[in-house]
């Protein structure tokens, strides 16, 4: 689901240099914490959910494509301002910035994806970057890839983040999200002037073993007489092993070779059951008390004694007079053969199937995954963190770095989403007033679809260390000029808010999974 946004900005400024001063905020801007996964076992159940099946959940994930595209629509108020002194946090800053016009970009090693379960329930990914905390264990990306804004679910499931992410190859491990921290108003106002989240994450963990119960295989021979039973077995099962590599799957009497078996005890579907329509033979399903008059009675549309309902009924189809005679050995005589009735109506030759609803029984297809893991060690120790940039000027220079993916609105597909790119330009004030977002800033890109969502804006980036100051993280993309080419990136204007959002994150530790 894509909402339609309003974009506007007016370009302002000049480059701005860095400060250290960092102004005092109180804890009542960041909205209660939220954990992802709060327990060691519970953490590994979520590794182990996209290391499993040949890691095929991390494959198959794509671009998450919530609130994205923004229409442009220019304003000349509005737009982003500083609410006390410049500063930053973290130590490369004295390192001597990066400009465009080097020949080569060195990428940073900080810059990944987060993977998570959408509204939809299908695996997803954003762009994110490791930033500095002295745990070496925080995230930072869109609020939106943490918070669920479709289902307004608290967050999204199973999510983790995934440094130098490359077609389901983890070089550094795959870090399991612990708790995320966003602004206030964006928890409880989805205010796109906060759409930005922290997020600790437990130290990385690599893959040493991956066995599957193939002998066993339990989970494909029990049978659940509703999907509720058949859910709770799953998570039963979840609570006993690092994984379950399968589905819960439906099936009813046409589903089986022999649907009388007494082994699935099939029942009439009670009002509100899934169930399925099953063509039965008339006479078997009767017992033979059934008068022909009574049924013809029934097909007809008339009264009987043996009374229909929504859990059983006759399907009446119109015939040839060859068909009917075939069956009948006539074409006047009304019989029941072999349980279809045949009749004649308005000069019509016609033969009704009997149907019952029965009810649906379920099963959990699949195998018990056992996944050994390896801790690696902290995010920061394995790939650095970006330091925080907050208040700069608008018109400062900066990088922007994340996956792009999908088409500029001409249908032309610039990005696969597969690999880190890089973009470089001065920011400018804009605004989303659909979103609630009246300070934005923008920067030109050619960065398409949503797969740039929470790609990492950095400050006075160093092509030698790799290491700037987040400024920002892309939380929409737009066509600003009308010539259906993406040329737009925007992001949420950090603040003195954002630096407090990002400090009470930065206190907290996360500890190892194994």
């Amino acid at each position: 689901m894509k909402r339609t946004l309003a974009l506007g900005g007016i370009a302002a400024g000049l480059l701005a240099a860095a400060a250290v001063a960092a102004p005092a905020q109180a804890d009542s801007d960041v909205a209660p914490p939220v954990n992802l996964a709060n327990t060691n076992f519970a953490a590994k159940q979520v590794a182990a959910f996209w290391y499993g099946e040949a890691r095929a959940n991390l494959i198959n994930a794509t671009p998450y494509n919530v609130e994205t595209t923004l229409p442009a629509k220019h304003v000349s108020t509005g737009g982003a301002s500083a609410d006390s002194k410049a500063g930053v946090v973290g130590s490369s800053g004295d390192q001597k910035p990066a400009t465009a016009n080097l020949k080569n970009i060195n990428l940073p090693k900080t810059t990944g994806k987060v993977f998570f379960i959408g509204a939809d329930n299908k695996p997803h990914w954003c762009s994110a970057t490791s930033v500095q905390s002295q745990w070496k264990n925080l995230v930072a990306t869109a609020g939106h890839c943490v918070y669920d804004t479709v289902s307004n679910k608290a967050t999204l499931d199973k999510w983790v983040f995934i440094p130098g992410y490359y077609e389901g190859k983890t070089p550094w491990g795959i870090y399991v999200g612990k708790t995320a921290y966003t602004h206030y108003d964006f928890d409880n106002y989805e205010d796109g002037d906060r759409n930005y989240a922290f997020v600790t994450v437990y130290n990385g963990v690599q893959v040493t073993d991956v066995a599957v119960d193939k002998v066993k295989n339990w989970v494909d021979n029990r049978v659940f007489d509703t999907r509720a039973a058949a859910e709770k077995a799953r998570k039963d099962l979840e609570l006993k092993t690092t994984g379950w590599a399968g589905e819960i799957v439906a099936f009813g009497p046409n589903d089986v070779k022999y649907p009388w078996n007494e082994r699935w005890g099939w029942e009439v579907a009670k009002h509100g059951q899934e169930s399925q329509k099953v063509a039965v033979d008339w006479e078997r399903y009767c017992g033979g008390t059934c008068k022909l008059e009574d049924v013809l009675a029934l097909v007809r549309g008339g009264q009987a004694d043996y009374k229909l309902n929504r859990s059983k009924g006759f399907e009446v189809a119109r015939i040839s007079k060859e068909e009917y005679v075939a069956a009948v050995g006539n074409d006047h005589d009304e019989k029941i053969v072999g349980g279809v009735v045949y009749f004649r109506k308005d000069n019509g030759w016609y033969k009704a199937t009997c149907w019952v609803k029965y009810a649906l029984k379920f099963k959990l297809r699949g195998h018990i995954v056992d996944i050994a893991l390896k801790d690696v060690g902290t995010l920061g120790g394995n790939v650095g963190g970006q330091g925080l940039a907050y208040n700069q000027k608008i018109g400062s220079a900066v990088f922007v770095f994340g996956y792009p993916s999908g088409s500029h609105p001409d249908g032309n597909y610039a990005f696969t989403g597969k690999t880190l790119k890089w973009a470089y330009g001065k920011t400018f004030k804009a605004a989303a007033p659909a979103v609630k977002a009246e300070e934005l800033v923008g920067i030109k890109t050619s960065f398409t679809g949503e797969g740039s969502i929470g790609s990492s804006w950095l400050y006075r980036y160093s092509n030698t260390k790799r290491l700037g100051y987040l400024n920002g993280v892309t939380i929409g993309v737009s066509d600003t000029d009308g010539n259906k080419r993406i040329d737009t990136s925007v992001s949420p204007y950090f603040d003195g808010e954002t630096l407090a959002v990002y400090q009470y994150a930065a206190k907290f530790a996360s500890g190892k999974i194994v």
